[in-house]
């Protein structure tokens, strides 16, 4: 029975070891996330500034090439949802390699964190705080992303709540 507990204790608190540092790395990720960088939202973006939305978009000035490479790798490999890009999609127009470029490039930024580094991609974007959302094509916000965030880590702090009461009584 004490064997088992040691067990259950050290797994425990490996399990709290690896809660603490995820969470303590995404509140200096995003921390970082925050610093605007002015730019002009492609396309006409609505102009309305939602307090703590962040949003990653192509820079208008990057080279067609290097957005297009970017754009192949990010509905690619980077396994971003592109599908609202296809005809007949609800951001398909403006058919445009900036604006298809941007809607993809804040697909990826929005599920991979929000930082600095899930919006680079070879320098050909930028982080704004303007909605770049248009018509029916609505773009992904950060704000979106905290809210999930801060709900899925208070449900890992029950859980850890309820491992560490399940360990106490076995003392």
């Amino acid at each position: 029975m004490k064997r088992g507990g040691r067990i259950f204790h050290g797994i425990g608190f490996l399990i709290l070891e690896y809660f603490i540092a995820a969470a303590a790395a995404r509140v200096h990720q995003k921390a970082e996330s925050i610093i605007p960088i002015p730019t002009n939202s492609p396309p006409e973006g609505n102009t309305t500034f939602i307090d703590g939305s962040t949003w990653c978009v192509a820079l208008p000035g990057a080279s067609q090439v290097d957005l297009q490479n970017a754009l192949d790798w990010v509905c690619g490999l980077g396994a971003a949802d592109c599908s609202s890009l296809q005809p007949g999609g609800p951001c398909h127009q403006p058919d445009t390699l900036l604006s298809h470029a941007s809607y993809a490039f804040n697909s990826y930024y929005q599920e991979n964190g929000n930082s600095d580094v899930a919006c680079n991609f070879g320098g050909t974007a930028t982080i704004t705080k303007r909605n770049p959302s248009y018509a029916s094509c609505m773009y992904l916000s950060s704000q979106r992303s905290s809210a999930y965030s801060l709900q899925h880590r208070s449900q890992m702090l029950k859980i850890l709540a309820i491992f560490l009461l399940l360990y106490l009584a076995t003392l």
